[in-house]
């Protein structure tokens, strides 16, 4: 069932991103608007592909939230470089690109920032997958007969927990309660016959 979930979303996911890129095709890009309208739903578009993997059960069915961890050392990243580049390739001139031409220039990366002309959409399709990215689940709350459940500790107070293969399968816990409960039983019976 999960992968059948997962796989639909996604595919349910790739449709809508598809429709949103042939919507940026109807756009006129030869204004700043028209471009920012353009790139800004094929941004969307990458946001839709990674939000399908969240819906589509991919990490644990909770709420969604916000990694700040991923925010900050992924997300800014690749927005000041990406929007770097998508900024110079706007149509008209003004002064946001005109500054970021010039400060290219100064630092040495104006040919590389006309190199990534043909490539704008990319960029602004992996800014939106990125900040797709940011999102997490945190999985549903666990509750108990008196409210949430509290995490075991990963380690006990003794030491290290026990390698998975050396723990007891449930299977082997029953065994050992019943030998215990066998135990006890035929402990009590001599005391009854007395």
């Amino acid at each position: 069932m999960y992968g059948l979930t997962r796989g639909t979303i996604t595919l349910l996911g790739a449709g809508v991103a598809g429709l949103l890129i042939w919507l940026a095709t109807q756009v006129d890009g030869s204004s700043n608007g028209g471009y920012w309208a353009i790139y800004g739903l094929i941004a969307a578009a990458g946001l839709v592909m990674a939000f399908s993997q969240i819906l589509g059960g991919w990490t644990k069915w909770g709420w969604p939230r916000l990694s700040l961890n991923v925010f900050l050392l992924a997300f800014l990243p690749v927005l000041v470089a990406a929007g770097w580049v998508v900024i110079a390739h706007q149509p008209d001139s003004n002064w946001f690109r005109a500054h970021v031409l010039n400060w290219s220039s100064d630092i040495g990366i104006l040919g590389l920032v006309r190199d990534l002309t043909e490539y704008v959409a990319v960029l602004a399709f992996g800014v939106g997958l990125v900040f797709g990215f940011t999102f997490d689940t945190s999985g549903p709350a666990a509750y108990g007969p008196f409210g949430r459940r509290r995490r075991a500790a990963a380690i006990p107070a003794g030491g290290a927990a026990p390698p998975p293969e050396d723990r007891p399968t449930a299977r082997a816990e029953r065994e050992a309660d019943r030998e215990e409960e066998a135990a006890r039983d035929r402990e009590a019976e001599p005391a009854r016959t007395e």
